[in-house]
């Protein structure tokens, strides 16, 4: 109950930071599971958690797993096929079944969050083959056909998508075309490989602001007189948390969704 609320004050005082964590949580779970999912409360279907864990053990029975569950009885399907690979594998961590087929977005983004920190530390490396494990089956919920994409350009890192401008080069010709494609290659993967270990390095220090962060909402929840103190040590460090750089801003239709996001979650 303390997360919950804690969480919720968290998404008044500073929305840009949960709406940024969650959409890079989604670019990378559509990236490395070939999926093309637009919300994090769509996870509660249970098969994005399947895939995940999938691409670390290589050994969930994905054939089985439900990607177009539109039901309550298929989640719990997929969420029971998580929960043998969690005791197959000795994963001590609950699953909120309950909670996450209900398919809220904290709920969701919680497990999520936690997800990513497991892969972090166990993923094995490679490349993970999302559509061939779960022999061809969509990825979640069909978007319009001019949304549509190549499996290849959904397996690309978000982050290097948009920031990668070796790939903006002037189209190949015919003459010296192998030897200039195979460097661009080496060159692309390499800087996908520096791309990937900053997005890890971000992730990792990321995801301990926001655990000091919810702490120190929490402890001032409890005791709200530490809230007037400014001169505390809690204060402090929220006014850390919470400072950004010369010129920068909140844009405004982050901070109205996850207004609209953060009202619906507390009724």
């Amino acid at each position: 109950m303390c997360i919950c609320l804690a969480g919720a004050y968290q998404g008044r005082r500073n929305p840009w930071l949960t709406a940024h964590y969650r959409q890079e949580l989604l670019q990378w779970m559509n990236s490395l599971c070939s999926l093309n999912l637009t919300r994090v409360e769509q996870c509660g279907t249970g098969a994005p958690f399947c895939a995940i864990y999938d691409s670390i053990f290589l050994d969930v029975p994905m054939a089985r797993v439900k990607f177009n569950a539109t039901a309550d009885y298929a989640y719990l399907d997929n969420f029971k096929i998580l929960s043998n690979t969690f005791r197959k594998h000795h994963i001590d961590r609950p699953i909120p079944v309950e909670m996450l087929v209900k398919c809220k977005m904290q709920d969701n983004l919680e497990f999520l969050q936690w997800t990513k920190r497991f892969w972090d530390q166990h993923y094995p490396g490679g490349d993970y083959d999302a559509l061939a494990r779960r022999k061809g089956q969509p990825g979640g919920p069909a978007p319009a056909p001019s949304a549509r994409t190549s499996t290849a350009t959904r397996r690309a890192p978000a982050v290097a998508a948009s920031s990668a401008g070796a790939r903006t080069r002037t189209p190949l010709g015919s003459s010296g075309g192998g030897a200039q494609t195979a460097a661009l290659t080496q060159e692309n993967n390499a800087l996908k490989e520096t791309v990937q270990g900053l997005e890890r390095e971000r992730d990792f220090y990321f995801s301990k602001l926001r655990d000091i962060e919810l702490l120190v909402q929490g402890a001032m929840e409890a005791e709200p007189e530490l809230e007037k103190d400014e001169g505390g040590l809690l204060k402090q460090i929220q006014t850390i948390l919470y400072s950004t750089e010369e010129g920068f801003e909140i844009p405004a239709e982050v901070d109205d969704e996850e207004g609209e996001l953060i009202e619906e979650e507390t009724f």
